[in-house]
Parts: structure tokens; sequence; C-alpha cells
């Protein structure tokens, strides 16, 4: 039975371009940390290398640690300081992103639906960000954090997409299992794997990223409006 769907976000329920959204997120990230003495092209290769200290984290800590440790071994201990500064950029300049995005109203919709139908709605982005900045980026969709169950962020995770650990990690904070789950997502490669452990999937083609080049035809995929038609089969099932 059916009692949970999981949606990513960038991309899913927040349309946009990723590469977009990665440029102007780095040159605002750096300018805002320059006024902390950080060159740009050395804290660009900061972030970078612990975003992917984060991707490989093996789950012995979260993935806020795997941040921060990688961070201090390219700038030594970091202070109070640069904490405050990223946590302000988070709040406050981050939104500023917003603009390079697209909110679709199909996104309110369907969680609108999800939750009509007694599903528990749960935000499955690949936690490589802050509480804050995942919060802002929920509401830049048109929806609010208190729309989902659970949502995984830099704070609550020790894994990230594509493992199979990342989803366990989820089912066993809310005492879920794999067939009782479906994921939704626009990422060949991060969101369809969720399949792997037995979850039901779906593949929202409106901001489609394939970089392996793989058949998609292999997994239900489609718009906004197949991706309801695809719940409302699959919880008749």
């Amino acid at each position: 039975m059916l009692k949970s769907i999981f949606f990513d976000l960038d991309g899913t329920l927040l349309p946009m371009d990723y590469d977009d959204f990665c440029d102007m997120y780095f040159s605002m990230l750096t300018d805002k940390l320059s006024k902390n003495g950080y060159a740009p092209k050395e804290l660009y290769e900061a972030v970078w290398s612990g975003t992917k200290a984060m991707l490989e984290n093996d789950g012995s800590i979260t993935n806020e640690k795997a941040f921060w440790t990688c961070f201090e071994k390219h700038f030594g201990k970091i202070s109070p300081e640069t904490h405050l500064a990223f946590d302000e950029f988070y709040r406050s300049d981050f939104n500023k992103i917003s603009t390079i995005c697209s909110p679709n109203p199909a996104a309110k919709d369907i969680i609108k639906t999800v939750k009509l139908l007694g599903l528990i709605p749960v935000l499955a982005t690949n936690p490589v960000f802050p509480s804050t900045a995942t919060e802002n980026r929920i509401k830049w969709a048109g929806l609010l954090p208190s729309d989902f169950v659970h949502y995984t962020t830099y704070e609550n995770s020790s894994f990230c997409k594509p493992k199979a650990e990342y989803y366990c990690e989820i089912l066993d904070k809310l005492s879920l299992k794999p067939n009782e789950c479906a994921m939704i997502g626009n990422d060949v490669d991060d969101d369809m794997p969720a399949s792997n452990i037995g979850m039901k999937v779906f593949l929202l083609t409106d901001c489609l990223i394939n970089r392996s080049k793989k058949d998609i035809s292999i997994y239900p995929h489609g718009d906004w409006k197949q991706l309801k038609i695809f719940i409302t089969s699959i919880i008749s099932n």
C-alpha cells in the first residue's frame, strides 16, 4: 500500500536551469565572502571540495560536519564570523537567485493532491545545503516547509543521492518501507536509483537532467499532467 511520495526540489518542484543556478550561486557567495577575506577562487574550490565530501559521505558523520571538516582543510579553523557570514548569505542574498527560477503552480497542486489522497509528502532534495537555504528554496517554489513531513538538509542527513543509503535513511526516520513509497524527480542519475531499493519512481521531464544519456523509457515519465495520473493510478493499485 502506498503511504508516501518523495519529491526532489531543484528542477522538479522548483523548475530551474541547474547550470544557471550554480553560476549565480557561486558568484554571489564568493562576492559575499570576499568581504571576510576569502579569495574567490580559493573559496570556490573549498566549497566544491566540501560538496564532494558530502556526496561521498559514508554516514559516519552528518553532511554538515563533512562539509566544514573539508572546508577547514583549505582555510584552517573557521571563525564564528565566517559561520555568521554564511548564515547571513543564506538568509538574505541567496534569495536573489529565485529570479532565475520558474515557479510552477502545478507544484502546489500536486502537493495538495498528495495530501488529499492521505499520503505523506517528503522533500527528498540532495542535502548539500543548510536548512535555511532549503527552506528558502521551498518558498521559491510557492510552497512552505510545513507542507512536508520531512525535508532533507545537510544538518539532518549523513548521505547524499544517488546512494541507496540516502533513501534508506529517510525511510528509517519515518518508519516506512521502500514499497510503500514513490520518488519523483527530474534527474535520471540521482532520483531514479530509488527504484533499486524497491521504491516506485517517476521521472519528471520538464527540466530533465540525463548526464549519462540513459534510455528513460525504462521509467514512468512525463510532464505534470502525466505525473498526476501516475500518482492517482499507483494509489489505486
